[in-house]
């Protein structure tokens, strides 16, 4: 009885042109949605000169976010799920855009060796946004997740004492999928 109540108004939005049109407009709200993120999410040349408030102006707000932006000579910006990209934006003696950088590379994550500190790993890559503790307080665990043929994260390892114990690669939790055997 109630249903009956409803009965236009569902028939009216299940129709063939009312229910093309809602989707449409969907489509049109979702391409302007995307648009929107891919003019902000990575650098472009256009940057190159601005100050460092034109460029968080563009690009959304640095993380982390210095106190000050006076004498800046870097901003980092973190990007996509959990970070799979972190662009650095470098900036001259007159506090201008002169380059940027994609650093989630292997190349960089190369440069990691035993005994550096968290300092001298920040400047190569950037802040780990994904971390853990190791048990009895034996040190830590940086996670980076970032772009590569495959599901990838560089992980490191540093002591209590905020020093590099190692670096490896491997499957980030949402990338390990079991595997079922069916039995004949």
């Amino acid at each position: 009885m109630i249903f009956a109540q409803f009965m236009p108004a569902v028939q009216d939005v299940m129709s063939t042109p009312s229910l093309l049109h809602r989707i449409s407009l969907l489509g049109l709200g979702s391409l302007a949605t995307l648009a929107g993120c891919a003019t902000s999410y990575a650098p472009s040349d256009e940057l190159l000169g601005s100050t460092p408030s034109e460029v968080i102006a563009k690009l959304g707000e640095p993380f982390p976010r210095p106190e000050s932006l006076q004498g800046i000579r870097r901003l980092e910006f973190p990007r996509g799920p959990y970070g799979r990209h972190t662009y650095f934006v470098y900036f001259n003696a007159d506090g201008r855009a002169e380059r940027f950088a994609q650093v989630l590379e292997e190349k960089n994550f190369d440069r990691i060796q035993r005994g550096m500190d968290q300092s001298e790993v920040i400047d190569l890559i950037g802040v780990a946004r994904d971390t853990f503790s190791l048990a009895r307080d034996t040190g830590y665990v940086w996670n980076y997740r970032y772009i590569s043929p495959f599901c990838q994260w560089f992980q490191i390892e540093f002591t209590p004492e905020g020093k590099v114990r190692s670096t490896g690669y491997s499957k980030p939790p949402e990338c390990k999928i079991k595997t079922v055997r069916f039995q004949r």
